[in-house]
């Protein structure tokens, strides 16, 4: 397993926000962290301590600019999602994202519309397609969410259902929307469920508060899942987890 490091936009500056809370119109959303410093300065620091694989997430409008900067700031070093479709999916690729990272635009009214995935696979290739499988909790299982998690789709993240999207993409990134921005511990019956599988590269957000939690997720996803940390990191206003520590260990 390996640290993935994000840089989460909201309103173009690099935020930490409780993932439950994000919604559309003007009520603002619960943030634990606004950072001072540019998206761009993140995205060096990164690219300085090799840190590969990681994503930049445009949480709703007025995050272009910041996002550019981050990815000029390290070309081919960083995955892109937020706002992706067919139409702008290479454009991103071509303003240096190494990867593009889609939820909404794919599981579209509710469930997967197979011809856009088929679009954008023959637009930019399953090797640069990450498909984001942010879920929350319900009585079927893990449902996966769009539109910045606020709509509930009828896809339940299953074994079956990994597999039917294997051959379209390289990697899954998967939040647990209902812990994200918590710092309360991860979900752990989802990440036991990844572990079972272990085909594609997977990589796990949400919740993580101690290194006790990173344990977890190498014990439950048999060391085949990857993880972000987001609030109780140190770079982010966190106090639990300190960046350089699990730079250190966790470099992959």
């Amino acid at each position: 397993m390996k640290f993935r490091p994000c840089i989460d936009l909201h309103q173009g500056v690099v935020k930490q926000i409780v993932g439950g809370t994000l919604k559309d119109g003007d009520d603002a959303p619960t943030t634990n962290f606004a950072a001072t410093h540019p998206a761009s300065w993140f995205a060096e620091r990164y690219r300085n301590d090799g840190l590969t694989g990681g994503h930049i997430i445009q949480l709703g409008a007025g995050n272009e600019e910041a996002a550019c900067e981050a990815l000029a700031a390290w070309p081919d070093g960083m995955q892109l999602g937020g706002g992706i479709t067919c139409e702008n999916a290479k454009t991103w690729l071509d303003r240096g994202a190494s990867s593009i990272i889609v939820t909404s635009h794919v599981f579209h009214d509710g469930r997967i519309d197979e011809e856009r995935l088929s679009r954008l696979v023959k637009t930019v290739g399953k090797e640069r397609l990450v498909l984001d499988l942010s879920c929350r909790r319900s009585d079927e299982g893990y449902r996966i969410v769009t539109d910045r998690w606020q709509k509930w789709t009828d896809e339940v993240i299953t074994l079956p259902l990994l597999d039917r999207l294997a051959d379209s993409c390289h990697e899954f990134l998967i939040h647990g929307v209902d812990v994200e921005g918590m710092v309360s511990g991860i979900e752990e019956p989802l990440v036991e469920l990844l572990g079972q599988w272990g085909k594609l590269p997977l990589t796990y957000a949400g919740g993580i508060r101690a290194i006790s939690d990173i344990d977890k997720i190498d014990t439950l996803g048999k060391g085949a899942i990857d993880f972000t940390v987001g609030s109780a990191l140190d770079i982010f206003g966190g106090t639990s987890l300190a960046y350089d520590e699990i730079t250190r260990r966790f470099h992959g």
